[in-house]
């Protein structure tokens, strides 16, 4: 497989998503950029958190690399189940979160986890603002991710994770860091905000999340590797 230079922006498949679950956007873009110069060798163990519509492991699973998709929705699990099967792909495809997994370890993990801050500290666990909302500080999901990908890596094993600068890239930078991973950032894009930021741009400005004179955010994939 020819590997695409830095920057390139792999456009997902066209896939099935039934009501309230996450649509593929730029950010998952800028993680199937990522994902797609990483070294996946034939069998590789991938975990992708937050599947969604499945479509980083269905990319993977394409790749030849043995995937597990996990998601807290049950429409997603079966979204990707029926994604999976649809493009003829083998995925193992659970619900539930990294804390419900035990004695497993990874060679490559990718997540696209809720990051946006929002006014209420509990994350919502039905509706659209599931796939999107995670607490004040937009860390409640985020930070789970960064942990238990550092306590199942394998030696030279990779975290690729997308979120908005909204929500600290210093502060993923230093749990990975803190947890024995090289992190740094490999992707970054600046985007207008979307509908949800401009309906809560007071909340954030009062918060010291956002700007006044802002519109815009930036999106990053951070690169994490345990040597």
């Amino acid at each position: 497989m020819t590997t695409p230079p830095p920057g390139t922006v792999r456009r997902p498949p066209r896939l099935l998503r039934p009501p309230g679950v996450y649509a593929p956007q730029l950010d998952t873009r800028l993680l199937l950029g990522a994902l797609s110069r990483e070294r996946l060798t034939a069998g590789a163990e991938l975990l992708d958190v937050g599947t969604g519509t499945g479509a980083l492991a269905l990319f993977a699973a394409r790749r030849g690399a043995r995937v597990t998709a996990l998601d807290v929705s049950r429409r997603a699990v079966l979204a990707t189940r029926l994604n999976a099967r649809r493009s003829h792909l083998r995925v193992r495809v659970l619900r539930g979160d990294m804390a419900s997994l035990t004695d497993s370890s990874w060679d490559v993990v990718v997540s696209n986890p809720p990051y946006v801050p929002s006014p209420s500290t509990a994350v919502p666990t039905r509706g659209k603002a599931r796939a999107w909302d995670a607490g004040r500080d937009g860390r409640a999901v985020l930070d789970g991710v960064c942990d238990g990908a550092a306590g199942t890596l394998k030696s030279g094993g990779v975290l690729l994770l997308v979120h908005s600068g909204l929500c600290g890239t210093g502060a993923t930078l230093r749990r990975l860091e803190e947890a024995g991973l090289r992190a740094r950032v490999c992707e970054r894009v600046v985007i207008p905000y979307g509908p949800v930021l401009w309906s809560r741009l007071r909340w954030l400005c009062d918060n010291g999340l956002a700007s006044e004179t802002g519109s815009s955010e930036e999106l990053v994939v951070i690169r994490a590797e345990r040597s």
